[in-house]
């Protein structure tokens, strides 16, 4: 599978196998996040990893009950241990630990398995759950395991809705 095909074939995924992953592709899936770009390569984002049954139950619970996540292989709790702001004004953490979970979401679908991004959860309790420092922000958590459904794409905007040449002209 090209990087093009694992765009078009990439979706949230809300439903999954019950379905153990095996330590290499979840190594590979890491291994993207670690290859992705990131501002001043700061490297900034940290991932732990939730594969234990009752721990992603308890996850799920602080991700405003969202079950699915406790069939997933895993549910990755994604976070940035940086509060630099970069010239533009924006933070450097949560656009790094956006491009290294596309990386893996990537990564992911070339091997067979589904992701999902998951925004609705409590970040006080989870951080709790995991055991995430005070001064680490998490950002985002991300499902990852085998689908038991298949590929849903949303409607997408033209392209020239969403993209101008030399100047704005929307």
């Amino acid at each position: 599978m090209d990087v093009s095909e694992a765009i078009r074939n990439r979706y949230s995924c809300r439903n999954y196998q019950d379905k153990p992953l095996e330590q290499d592709k979840l190594r590979a899936v890491l291994e993207a996040a670690r290859l992705a770009p990131s501002a001043k390569n700061l490297q900034d984002w940290r991932f732990v990893v939730v594969t234990d049954r009752q721990t992603k139950k308890a996850v799920a619970a602080a991700a405003n009950d969202q079950t699915f996540l406790e069939k997933a292989g895993a549910v990755i709790v994604a976070c940035t241990i940086s509060d630099h702001v970069m010239r533009c004004g924006q933070a450097v953490g949560p656009i790094d630990v956006a491009i290294a979970l596309e990386h893996m979401c990537l990564q992911a679908t070339e091997l067979g398995l589904a992701t999902c991004w998951i925004g609705s959860f409590y970040p006080d309790k989870i951080k709790a759950i995991v055991g995430v420092p005070e001064d680490a922000t998490i950002v985002e958590l991300l499902a990852l395991g085998y689908p038991a459904d298949s590929p849903k794409h949303s409607r997408r905007e033209p392209l020239d809705r969403i993209a101008s040449f030399e100047k704005w002209q929307f």
